[in-house]
């Protein structure tokens, strides 16, 4: 007998309540939970026959649209629940969806085994067909950690550097073709030279190398399904024939393999449902593939298409700035949000000077919002949210926020001194400043790798307990005893004296922040990360550069590391609201009544990486994340944007991001002072584009200063004062006045607003190189400082 007779041996298997369930399912019930959806929702739930695309906007409905439409299946009878696949991309997604089943039903949902994740649902049909694919049914599925052990086993095998040639890059590569649903024999092309020439040589290695494991990681779960389903026709038969109804959650966040997997099982019977929105496909980096969804109606030719265009979530001004926004890309299907509901507050636009003025702009606002002194009313802490581009943005909000006392949680990663790379780094300082702590030595003593393995390490430890004395004196004592040799022994010797030079310069002063980017540049801890070939070496990158930043606002490394010790002893308690920071990338599913975007500047959002490497490609799914970013708010979103920041340790003038200009002018209130661009600020056209801005910015100033009852704050007060003291129709200013630099020669006293009063001592470009009484030496642009005694001609 056939495993998927229609009386088999796995549904005989189902339980009573089961097959009670399955039972009725094939009698009418009552449909009540119709009565709840919208005209859209109804049709896309009762369109039972051919392919069904369910185009679901942001906040409208689709969970429920799409719960419905499977009790809709049960509920008329069309199958059986063991007949229905549907497939997630969270275990947390599909446990919400058995849950809401089970209360239209009115009952537990028991009887859908294929009802879970992608990887959930394959690992189940390879363990029925496991030695169609080499292996057996107990087989392994190997972690992120012990697929890059195997990985650095085959390239040291092979004679390959693994210093210059990392496993983590490797498994990286060979991630990208499962993804593409690419065996080794299948990379052809421009992947052949991927690793240095051995990529597809490695990759066939390490597949046959899995097989006599008995094992396989998350990527063949996907990839040897479709494998067995293309090369073996009747087990794909079988499963065609199974599955009469097939439903498909976030369909514009699949890769090729899941694609392909799920194209297969829908040939059939056709009736296939994918629920996305190819306006929040915002995963590319990791394999995602937007043009699955884009090309549904091809793909499924008579495909019912239907637009879920309600919002249940946003103001009327959000969705209208979420929609223009995302009209700029050319690659969307098309849809246009709206709401029933009127009013609401406009999306809120305001540019700083810099990003520390940024990071106390928002904490101020946050507080605000929370003490109920707003007009949009009172919003708990725990129901607001700072999205950001990069994680290296966190660290500006997370030191104002601990600053002020304002409990914050990081979403979806540490918080930014609990990184791996900032500990690792805040170990090598700590070692500067105080050579007896070490804890700090163990940590970094192979970081980077030093080849000094468990014994090495050990000899030193006993040696140091030996003698009574510190792991580094320990470290001196074993190399003149000769107890470590080779490689080892030179590395330990070269990372001592380094150890002995770092501590010098901090007994004699030297300048702490200079001497921190020697510290990481010497130590080869930057280096080890620039040599990394994962996705997250970059970010790490990035967070050190914030991290040296920060030191600037300290006398010494001494005065930042008990900062840092002391804010890191201050958790609160895990009970108290606390707002939250996360990444725009870590929202996406989410939503809060008010939402704050910061960083809206061209380089970081839209990012210049994103940009550099996937051209109008990345440029376009930039965008999405812009769109996502606006529809996670409800009653109230804020974009914001530093006319200055640093960049790779200098600070240089920013430009609005792009994006803004692409805003309805009529939907968006622009709170940027007048004097940061120009009294008219016009969002980027202030820079001689051509943004929505260029007009009006007068008008809504003038309407602000009548809530001067509400916003009350020392930057509101300086911005009403100018508001009836600048002229109309004022010149723009640019960011960077080059015809400034004329003003100064070396030697002259300026004053700085935020640096106060220093003496110029070089003029590069536009850029001066100050020492400033109290703050030290600073790059500063030259609009921003002026001639001592001119103070009150700045533009603050």
């Amino acid at each position: 007998m056939s495993d998927f007779d229609d009386e088999s041996a796995f549904g005989a298997a189902l339980s009573l309540s089961q097959r009670a369930m399955a039972q009725t399912a094939m009698s009418p019930r009552g449909t009540a939970y119709l009565d709840g959806l919208n005209s859209a929702q109804r049709e896309a739930v009762e369109a039972m026959d051919g392919p069904v695309l369910m185009l679901a906007g942001a906040g409208t409905g689709k969970t429920k649209a799409l719960t419905c439409r499977i009790a809709h299946i049960l509920t008329t009878g069309r199958s059986r629940p063991d007949q229905i696949l549907a497939v997630t991309f969270t275990n947390k997604a599909a446990r919400e969806m058995r849950l809401r089943i089970g209360g239209l039903l009115g009952e537990a949902v028991e009887g859908m085994p294929w009802l879970g994740t992608f990887h959930s649902v394959c690992v189940k049909l390879l363990r029925r067909h496991a030695e169609l694919a080499g292996l057996k049914s107990n087989f392994t599925i190997l972690d992120t950690d012990d697929q890059v052990r195997l990985l650095k086993q085959l390239i040291v095998a092979e004679g390959i550097d693994e210093k210059r040639w990392p496993a983590r890059q490797l498994a990286g590569i060979i991630d990208a073709w499962k993804n593409r649903a690419l065996t080794p024999d299948r990379v052809t092309g421009g992947d052949t030279s991927a690793f240095n020439n051995r990529g597809s040589e490695l990759y066939a290695a390490y597949q046959e190398r899995l097989r006599t494991l008995n094992a396989v990681d998350f990527g063949d779960l996907l990839l040897h399904m479709v494998t067995i389903f293309q090369a073996h026709p009747d087990v794909l038969a079988q499963y065609q024939n199974r599955f009469k109804y097939i439903l498909v959650d976030e369909y514009q966040d699949t890769n090729v393999a899941q694609y392909l997997w799920l194209r297969l099982l829908a040939q059939a019977h056709k009736n296939v449902c994918c629920v996305g929105d190819d306006d929040q496909s915002i995963y590319g980096w990791r394999g995602a593939e937007v043009g699955n969804i884009l090309r549904f109606e091809k793909d499924f030719p008579g495909a019912v298409v239907v637009r879920l265009e309600q919002n249940y979530r946003s103001t009327e001004h959000i969705l209208a700035a979420a929609t223009r926004l995302i009209a700029g890309n050319e690659g969307r299907l098309g849809k246009e949000l709206w709401t029933a509901e009127h009013g609401g507050e406009m999306v809120r636009l305001i540019g700083h000077w810099d990003g520390e003025e940024e990071a106390r702009w928002i904490g101020d606002e946050v507080e605000a919002l929370a003490a109920g002194v707003r007009p949009v009313g009172r919003i708990p802490l725990d129901q607001q949210a700072i999205l950001v581009r990069a994680s290296h943005q966190m660290r500006a909000f997370e030191d104002r926020f601990l600053t002020i006392g304002l409990p914050y949680r990081v979403v979806g990663g540490p918080r930014f001194y609990e990184r791996l790379e900032i500990r690792d780094a805040m170990a090598y300082f700590r070692l500067a400043v105080s050579p007896d702590d070490d804890l700090a030595f163990e940590r970094v003593v192979n970081t980077p790798k030093r080849g000094l393995g468990d014994k090495a390490q050990q000899a030193i430890q006993r040696k140091a307990r030996e003698l009574g004395m510190n792991l580094i004196e320990g470290a001196k004592a074993v190399l003149a005893a000769g107890e470590i040799g080779g490689k080892g022994a030179g590395q330990l010797r070269s990372f001592i004296e380094g150890l002995g030079r770092w501590h010098g310069a901090v007994l004699a002063g030297e300048d702490h922040v200079r001497l921190a980017e020697v510290i990481l540049e010497e130590s080869g801890y930057t280096a080890m990360w620039q040599a990394d070939k994962t996705p997250e070496a970059p970010g790490r990158l990035e967070n050190l550069k914030e991290l040296v930043k920060a030191l600037e606002n300290f006398e010494n490394l001494q005065g930042f590391l008990e900062h840092v010790s002391l804010i890191m002893d201050n958790e609160g308690d895990e009970l108290e609201p606390k707002v939250l920071i996360m990444t725009l990338h870590a929202a996406k599913g989410l939503e809060f009544p008010a939402v704050f975007l910061p960083g809206w500047e061209d380089g970081l959002f839209p990012s210049q990486r994103s940009m550099d490497e996937s051209g109008k490609k990345g440029l376009e799914e930039e965008r999405r994340l812009g769109y996502v970013g606006i529809t996670r708010a409800e009653k109230l979103c804020t974009i914001s944007f530093a006319g200055n920041r640093r960049v790779y340790g200098q600070w240089q003038s920013q430009l609005p991001s792009r994006f803004i200009d692409e805003l309805p002018e009529q939907h968006v209130d622009v709170m940027t002072p007048p004097g940061l661009y120009g009294g008219n600020f016009g969002a980027a056209g202030a820079f001689g584009g051509h943004g929505n801005f260029g007009s009006g910015g007068e008008s809504q100033i003038e309407s602000r200063a009548a809530k001067a009852d509400v916003y009350n704050s020392p930057g509101w007060k300086r911005l009403q004062t100018r508001t009836t003291s600048t002229p109309r129709n004022q010149p723009k200013a640019k960011v960077i006045d080059l015809e400034a630099v004329s003003k100064f020669t070396v030697g002259d006293r300026v004053f700085h607003q935020k640096f106060g009063y220093g003496l110029i001592e070089a003029i590069e470009a536009d850029k001066l190189a100050v020492m400033f009484e109290h703050a030290g030496a600073k790059h500063v642009v030259a609009s921003f400082v002026k001639v001592a005694g001119e103070e009150d001609d700045l533009p603050f």
